[in-house]
């Protein structure tokens, strides 16, 4: 005769808080503060990272603690403070990065059982603070979100790295995913190209040329396998298809290089000292690297490389915003996050 057991079975899932879905927007970083203090704690967090400076030896160590963070925090403040949102006392990215959560976070409130929040790589809010914060809220999932759209191992990876770091602190882990980068997506591409459009009409002159500006990167890191000069090419290509322009009319420059090794070129300050210098009055430049605008697009270029175009004997020039939180670039990141969340939602 069989004995038949009762086999006490586990209640059915609920609901629970702990069913909650995280997206997390990441940008690179910025100072707290616009003065040498809040530039010098970021600039060794951000500089003190090896995948932004690879070879961290003992001869870096001493050039960085003892030339750079004594002497470029208080240069850079002074940059910031060009730039600086007074109003909220932060750097414009941060004020743009909020926004863009807070739009993205709107535009899905559909699915009420998703949380967005934002970070910074390097300085506040961190990831860490923030990925504890969603998990707290009940989140066992998290995307995260990169804002870069071209993939390299100086921003797309240490997001990742600093992610499974801030894991690894963690016993009841949450799952993780990644978005990819979308450096050719046609949601993208015509988004920038449509920026570009607007602008372009709304300016007091015609542009003779546009410059697209990536930020630069050396070229070690290329020769090494990184494949971020491949993925600007590939945006570039696709952007000047859809814009019917081609490489004389639509140029591809990198800039922001930093230290004494060979960067990616052309670099865009010395093309654009060139450009005036051949003869060439009206110019625009646009960013489309970068997801947000910050002290590299409204400092460096905005100001920086105007001053240097017209010294070189160029008359009208124009930055183009990047995409922030314009429509356009909310729904390529709402699309993106939409496309990375299923299964999930």
């Amino acid at each position: 005769m069989s004995v038949v057991i009762p086999i006490e079975r586990a209640p059915a899932a609920t609901a629970t808080a702990m069913q909650r879905v995280g997206v997390l927007l990441v940008n690179l970083g910025t100072p707290d503060t616009a003065d040498a203090r809040g530039v010098r704690v970021y600039l060794k967090e951000f500089l003190s990272d090896p995948r932004v400076i690879e070879d961290q030896g003992l001869l870096w160590k001493l050039i960085l603690n003892g030339i750079i963070l004594n002497t470029r925090p208080a240069r850079k403040a002074k940059d910031y403070l060009k730039i600086w949102n007074n109003e909220l006392n932060e750097s414009p990215l941060k004020t743009i990065t909020r926004a863009q959560s807070d739009k993205l976070a709107a535009s899905i409130a559909g699915h009420t059982h998703v949380i967005v929040d934002w970070a910074m790589r390097y300085g506040n809010p961190s990831m860490q603070a923030r990925i504890e914060a969603l998990t707290a809220q009940g989140c066992d999932r998290i995307l995260i979100v990169p804002l870069y759209p071209q993939y390299s191992a100086a921003t797309s990876a240490t997001v990742c790295d600093e992610a499974f770091r801030v894991l690894g602190t963690m016993r009841a882990q949450p799952t993780l995913r990644v978005t990819p980068p979308y450096y050719d997506e046609p949601d993208y591409i015509d988004a920038l190209a449509r920026s570009i459009e607007s602008h372009v009409a709304a300016l007091p002159f015609v542009p003779e040329l546009i410059v697209a500006s990536f930020h630069g990167m050396p070229q070690k890191y290329i020769d090494k396998g990184d494949p971020y000069q491949a993925q600007c090419i590939a945006t570039m290509q696709a952007l000047r298809k859809r814009m019917g322009l081609d490489g004389s009319k639509l140029m591809l420059t990198f800039q922001s290089r930093f230290g004494f090794d060979q960067w990616l070129k052309p670099y865009t300050d010395k093309t654009i000292e060139q450009l005036g210098k051949d003869g060439v009055k009206r110019l625009a430049v646009v960013m489309p690297g970068f997801s947000a605008d910050c002290l590299e697009t409204l400092e460096e270029i905005a100001q920086e490389n105007a001053e240097i175009f017209k010294h070189a004997g160029g008359e009208h020039f124009s930055a183009i915003p990047c995409l922030n939180d314009s429509d356009p670039g909310m729904d390529v990141i709402r699309r993106l996050v939409l496309r990375e969340l299923q299964g999930w939602i």
